[in-house]
């Protein structure tokens, strides 16, 4: 099963973080526009996420709810008819809520540097550190915590749960 080593954390703003992240990449960043649809399950999270081309997946995974480097195991399955299984498992499981993002993706090795403009919350940056089947977490957690560094994020706030929390949070008060 698949895993990464996962830190999330607020940033200043996208247009900041961006020229840093580019640099480390080597590259240009991705933009991907996502919708994501969670649903209420007894273990983990289940998201159905939408893409702007049409695409979609679904995303079970585990994950701890920390601040700290965390270590995430998933389940990723290609969707023919997004509307469908959302109607289907909003009727089956409850929909807790949806997310709706800008996402700009580069990549570091095998870390995906994900910097996030979420609606309704504003701007993230999240790493995923891709294990190897031989890697220990302690390892990915090293590299999570050299890029924060490089990214000027040593400092930055931590966030411990998904951005469908933090709206949640935002709802209430």
């Amino acid at each position: 099963m698949p895993r990464n080593i996962e830190i999330k954390a607020r940033i200043d703003s996208v247009a900041t973080l961006l020229p840093r992240a580019r640099a480390l990449a080597g590259g240009a960043p991705e933009l991907i526009v996502q919708d994501a649809s969670f649903f209420s399950v007894p273990h983990g999270r289940l998201k159905l996420r939408e893409f702007a081309d049409g695409s979609a997946e679904l995303i079970h995974y585990h994950r701890a709810d920390s601040v700290q480097a965390k270590a995430s195991d998933y389940v990723r399955v290609p969707v023919p008819d997004a509307a469908a299984l959302r109607h289907a498992l909003a009727r089956a499981c409850g929909l807790q809520g949806r997310v709706k993002k800008q996402r700009w993706l580069l990549m570091v090795d095998a870390t995906r540097i994900h910097v996030d403009c979420v609606e309704g919350l504003g701007d993230f940056m999240e790493l995923e550190v891709v294990l190897r089947e031989d890697q220990r977490d302690a390892e990915g957690s090293a590299i999570a915590e050299a890029l924060m560094h490089a990214l000027g994020l040593a400092d930055a706030e931590r966030l411990s749960g998904a951005y469908l929390d933090l709206l949640a949070a935002a709802r209430r008060t």
